[in-house]
C-alpha cells in the first residue's frame, strides 16, 4: 500500500490543517518529547536551503529522532548519473520518511508515488511548499485568532514563488480576499487566477505597491525576487529591487496587521522594519519547527497528547 505522503497543500482538506494547527501548537507548547525514538528520517536537499533543511532537522531532533541525508546533491550519487528513483528507492531502505527539496516541478509527486515510506515535499522547482504553507497557516491563525476572512496582500515574486502559490491553495478554504502585488514579468500564473475564480475567491492585481494594498491587509506577504529561477539575469536585475518596504509605509496600516515573509530577505524588507511590532516574519520562521513535527507525526501515525 503506498504511504501517505504531503506533496500538495491539495492533499490536505480544511479538517486536516485544523488537525496539523492544533498538533503544531501543542509542540509549541512542549517541542521536546520521545515520539521519534528508535525512528529515521531523511533529508534529500537536492537545492540549497537553510530554514526548512534546519527546522526539520531540529523538529526530528527535537522528537528524539534521528537524521540521515545531505544538504548538497554534488555530494549524493546523482553526480554519477543515479536516478531519482534509484536514490529514493536506495534511502527508502533506510528510513521511516523522506523529506526532499528538488529544483524539478513535480519530482516530490514522482517520489511518492514510488516510495514505499511516506514522502515530505521541502519544495519542488516553482511549484508547491506545502509545510511552508503549514506554518504561514499557522502564524496567521496564532496573530489574527482565525483563519476566516482575511484580507492577504501577497508582494513580489508570484510568478516563481513556490510558497505564494501553495497559500493561495491552503487558504482557499477559509473565505480570503488577495491582493496580488507584482511586475508584469512576475505576475501571478493565469492558473492560481482561474483557481480563484472557481473558488469564487476575490483579488485584486497591483503593479504598485500601494497603501491601499498594505492598508486594507491584515497579513502582508513579503517575498523575494529568486534570482536562481531567472534565465535571463538583465530581467532579474531589471525586477530585484522593484518592491521595497520601510517602516513608514505601515504607519496608517491596521492594528491587527503582520507582515511575514517566507525568507530569506533580500532587500525587499528594510531592516528597520525589524523593530516594528507588525514585523513577525522571525518568529514566522520558528514556528515552522513546530509544524514539522506536527506534520512529521501525522505522516508517521503518531498521536500527539
Amino acid at each position: 500500500m503506498q504511504a501517505r505522503s504531503l506533496v500538495n497543500i491539495g492533499d490536505y482538506d480544511q479538517w486536516d490543517i485544523f488537525r496539523i494547527l492544533e498538533s503544531a501548537t501543542k509542540f509549541k507548547e512542549n517541542p521536546n518529547r520521545d515520539l521519534l525514538k528508535g525512528r529515521v528520517c531523511a533529508t534529500l536537499f537536492f537545492e540549497p536551503s537553510t530554514r526548512t533543511r534546519l527546522s526539520f532537522e531540529t523538529a526530528v531532533n527535537r522528537l528524539r529522532g534521528r537524521i540521515i541525508g545531505f544538504s548538497d546533491s554534488a555530494t549524493s550519487s546523482s553526480t554519477k548519473g543515479e536516478s531519482l528513483k534509484d536514490t529514493i528507492m536506495m534511502v527508502s531502505n533506510y528510513a521511516d520518511l523522506i523529506i526532499m527539496r528538488h529544483h524539478l516541478e513535480g519530482s516530490a509527486r514522482y517520489a511518492s508515488e514510488i516510495s514505499p515510506v511516506p514522502v515530505i515535499n521541502a519544495g519542488d522547482g516553482s511549484n508547491q511548499h506545502p509545510t511552508q504553507t503549514m506554518l504561514d497557516l499557522f502564524t496567521i491563525y496564532e496573530t489574527q485568532g482565525t483563519l476566516e476572512n482575511l484580507t492577504i496582500t501577497i508582494v513580489g515574486d508570484l510568478k516563481y514563488g513556490r510558497a505564494v502559490h501553495s497559500l493561495i491553495q491552503g487558504l482557499s478554504y477559509f473565505n480570503p480576499t488577495f491582493n496580488f502585488v507584482a511586475p508584469e514579468e512576475l505576475h501571478i500564473p493565469e492558473k492560481y487566477k482561474l483557481f480563484c475564480d472557481e473558488k469564487n475567491i476575490p483579488y485584486r492585481e497591483y503593479t504598485n505597491f500601494s497603501a491601499e494594498s498594505i492598508n486594507s491587509a491584515d497579513i502582508l506577504y513579503m517575498t523575494r525576487v529568486q534570482k536562481e529561477r531567472f534565465t535571463d539575469l538583465m530581467e532579474y536585475e531589471k525586477v530585484k529591487n522593484v518592491y521595497v518596504l520601510h517602516n513608514e509605509m505601515l504607519s496608517k496600516s491596521k492594528e491587527n496587521l503582520k507582515v511575514l515573509h517566507p525568507l530569506p530577505r533580500v532587500k525587499e524588507i528594510d531592516q528597520n522594519v525589524d523593530e516594528n511590532p507588525k514585523a513577525y516574519y522571525f518568529q514566522q520562521a520558528k514556528n515552522g519547527m513546530y509544524t514539522r513535527q506536527a506534520i512529521i507525526c501525522d505522516l508517521m501515525g503518531i498521536s500527539v497528547i
